[in-house]
């Protein structure tokens, strides 16, 4: 039930139809009493910062999450980043204080990265490349970073987006080994696509997955459907896998608890989550 007293959370991102959170975190507000509501709102990239601007205005606003194509963009139109967004270059939650000032984060990273552990990936000491360097590649690739890589491989077919990542992960881990330049996924232990490629039925595959070892790791952050054709061309090869709304069921505690709103878990999440392809 939305009241006048509701807390409204934003989804802002384009195309919408992909959207999985609000099938997740509506639910949980509804088990949990919590008078909030997760509300998809489709913004293309020219309208957005005239978009984001009105819709903070509102009294009623209580924040948002920040999906594609605008997880770079919102940077500026912020009053606060965390470390964690900075270093990602890309965020993908807002919080209005209670003063008025916008508060920005980034937990695509955390999400990816707490996935993996939990299915037995290695991270630590391991070698990861990272197709595509947009917000939440950018998120993926400094969390992974962040939990021990020995080399990180950075590819982005606007390839200077590749370069200004991986000049922000030396600058802050000078000790990493970063390259650029090659999405070839074979020699690497874990091979994650951070791109939109996925999304249409006719897209190309980001890599060529006949290229992967079995024992690589792969991850999507693709949720268009459960299994992308990369992640079932991985299975075959006899991959170890890792969908996009698992990155989304890691990630939502962290959101849960930088609203305000309590805390949770993944298992309970998926319990209680609609999601439908």
């Amino acid at each position: 039930m939305i009241t006048g007293r509701t807390r409204l959370v934003a989804h802002l991102g384009w195309p919408t139809e992909s959207f999985k959170a609000p099938m997740i975190y509506n639910p949980w507000f509804a088990a949990h009493g919590v008078d909030a509501v997760v509300v998809p709102m489709g913004v293309k990239a020219p309208d957005y910062p005239d978009f984001f601007r009105a819709l903070f205005r509102l009294t009623n606003i209580h924040g948002a999450l920040i999906t594609m194509p605008h997880k770079v963009t919102t940077l500026a139109l912020v009053d606060e980043v965390t470390p964690t967004a900075r270093i990602a270059g890309a965020m993908n939650a807002v919080l209005k204080r209670a003063d008025g000032t916008l508060l920005g984060d980034m937990f695509d990273g955390a999400g990816f990265v707490r996935g993996a552990q939990r299915k037995g990936a290695r991270i630590q000491g391991a070698r990861a490349l990272v197709v595509g360097s947009g917000g939440v590649g950018s998120a993926i690739a400094a969390s992974l970073a962040a939990a021990g890589l020995a080399e990180l491989g950075l590819f982005d077919m606007a390839s200077a987006s590749a370069e200004a990542l991986a000049d922000r992960l030396r600058e802050h881990d000078p000790a990493l080994t970063v390259t650029t330049g090659s999405r070839d996924p074979a020699g690497w232990d874990m091979v994650v696509n951070a791109t939109p490629l996925g999304m249409k039925p006719d897209d190309p595959l980001p890599f060529d997955p006949t290229r992967l070892a079995p024992t690589t790791f792969v991850g999507e952050v693709v949720m268009k459907e459960e299994f992308t054709p990369l992640l079932r061309a991985a299975q075959e090869i006899g991959c170890t896998v890792q969908v996009g709304t698992d990155m989304l069921f890691e990630m939502i505690p962290a959101y849960l608890e930088f609203f305000g709103f309590g805390t949770s878990d993944p298992e309970e999440l998926r319990r209680l989550a609609t999601i439908m392809y």
